[in-house]
């Protein structure tokens, strides 16, 4: 693996904060993808066998495997009913289906539960709406090494998958061009409308774009089936940081771009990393499982990419989960 410095920036006082500076890098682009049509309807012989499925003997599992094997994910189909999966889609778009995702189980929706415990309908809208309306500042720090990143991307690649798409902030740096077909991933289903709302200020047009209700360690797609997967502010939170990137390697095509942008943990003595561990679990408690003192970087450097550039910055309107890491990670 190669891996490269894009901008190595001092690290300054708490709070004293060094937005300024820049870097350039050059990554060669992935190659284009052609997309496969997925199936849209139930075939006749898995509707049958969901009429004779009974609930005392199998509780709903049979149907379950038959959808699997039809690679199909309409919906979740659970006893409860506590939490739709995913909707059906009405055009071409990346491949979805299950395959060797996890060693646990082939079933997004156990590996969705596994991973990210239901929470309360209210703790969830509640969420989705201040990471809409709570961010701007944020954004408007980041924005230009959003842009950075991105701007490799535009013109190249057709088929993107977001991991941790949230209230879709990233969609306007890519997905304005009528060729972008996006797969939006996220543990919660309230950030959909967001999503899309957001895609559609972008300028993607709605058979374009879909969103599944999934988690990074299980993701829904097959292998090889994207050129690039864009993650911000999501490996902070996942439970189990090196799965997602093993999934996220796996989905990628053979030169395929992992495009990223993650806050991690201070440097070691310092006022602030004493802070972020006192805070760490507090924060996890109050923000869905953010930690704040991960090595992230760390991670990704030796996740296998076979080449890895890195910057570091420092953000102004993020004080506690400070220093952020931006940067691409090649296949």
């Amino acid at each position: 693996m190669t891996m490269r410095m894009l901008h190595s920036s001092s690290w300054p006082p708490v709070f004293n904060c060094n937005s300024n500076s820049s870097s350039s890098f050059k990554f060669d682009a992935p190659t284009f993808f052609t997309h496969k049509p997925i199936r849209t309807s139930l075939p006749d012989h898995v509707v049958a066998r969901s009429r004779s499925c009974s609930a005392a003997e199998n509780s709903g599992a049979e149907l379950r495997r038959a959808l699997v094997g039809e690679g199909l994910r309409g919906g979740r189909l659970c006893c409860c009913g506590r939490r739709h999966f995913m909707a059906a889609t009405t055009s071409p778009l990346i491949p979805i289906r299950p395959s060797n995702a996890s060693d646990d189980s082939s079933d997004y929706a156990a590996m969705l539960d596994k991973f990210h415990a239901p929470r309360p309908q209210w703790y969830e809208e509640f969420q989705a709406m201040v990471l809409d309306k709570g961010m701007e500042a944020y954004e408007a720090e980041i924005a230009r090494y959003k842009s950075q990143l991105f701007s490799k991307l535009k013109g190249k690649v057709k088929e993107i998958l977001e991991i941790g798409i949230g209230t879709g902030p990233n969609l306007k740096y890519y997905a304005n061009d009528n060729d972008v077909h996006v797969v939006g991933v996220d543990p919660k289903r309230t950030m959909e409308k967001y999503a899309r709302a957001a895609a559609a200020a972008a300028g993607l047009p709605s058979p374009n774009f879909k969103f599944l209700q999934a988690v990074g360690e299980a993701i829904p797609l097959e292998d090889a089936s994207v050129e690039a997967v864009v993650g911000t502010l999501v490996l902070c939170s996942v439970s189990d940081v090196d799965l997602t990137l093993k999934e996220v390697k796996r989905v990628l095509k053979p030169g395929g771009s992992y495009i990223f942008v993650e806050h991690v943990a201070a440097k070691d003595g310092t006022i602030l990393k004493f802070l972020q561990s006192i805070l760490n679990p507090l924060q996890q408690a109050v923000a869905d499982g953010c930690h704040l003192t991960r090595e992230t970087g760390k991670n990704i450097s030796e996740a296998g990419f076979t080449s890895v550039e890195l910057g570091t910055v420092f953000l102004a309107n993020a004080p506690l989960i400070n220093s952020h890491i931006y940067g691409i990670a090649n296949k």
